[in-house]
């Protein structure tokens, strides 16, 4: 019978697998310094953050800061003008409008929450009224105006925004914010 020795069952490993086997515990430990270092890289991250040494991007999101604020609000008063006849600037010299214009006018001194107090001016003193400069400014613009162009689509916001135009350039004192027409009545 024959007989196997005890050395004859142990195999030397072939030199493939030895070096399969060195390379595990390479792996391992690649592993663990990436993960180490991912972990690490992050704590210093979140220290730098959070201490404010490091500032982030700022984001499109509203803070608290800043959702709390409120528009600002312009505070206005009217000024009424008393009504005009104003001869138009047509062919024939026989047309005319009737208009009663009230200005929104803006008080740029104003704080919050107070109302305008409105000023009379003083009667018979020989001082003009205050709104004469603005009645002639627009009476100046009126009596350019035909009834063709004021009876169109857009007549009455086009004549609006020569207003404000004119209003702007010869009151520049007086910040027209809206005009409104309380009376509109052209004549053939």
């Amino acid at each position: 019978m024959a007989t196997t020795s005890p050395t004859s069952t142990l195999e030397k490993p072939s030199p493939e697998s030895a070096s399969k086997l060195a390379l595990i515990p390479l792996l391992i430990a690649v592993m663990a310094a990436i993960v180490i270092s991912v972990v690490l890289l992050g704590g210093v991250g979140y220290y730098l953050v959070r201490s404010g040494k490091l500032a982030l991007p700022a984001s499109n999101a509203p803070t608290a800061a800043t959702a709390k604020l409120e528009p600002v609000k312009i505070v206005s008063h009217p000024v009424e003008l008393e009504p005009m006849v104003v001869n138009l600037a047509d062919a024939g010299g026989k047309a005319y409008l009737r208009v009663a214009v009230t200005l929104k006018v803006a008080d740029p001194g104003q704080p919050k929450g107070t109302k305008a107090a409105e000023e009379k001016p003083k009667e018979g003193n020989g001082a003009a009224k205050p709104d004469a400069a603005l009645r002639d400014t627009v009476l100046d613009v009126l009596g350019r105006q035909s009834a063709d162009t004021l009876l169109a689509a857009d007549g009455k916001s086009a004549l609006k925004e020569a207003l404000k135009a004119a209003l702007k350039q010869h009151n520049g004192e007086v910040p027209v914010l809206d005009i409104y027409f309380g009376e509109f009545l052209v004549q053939r």
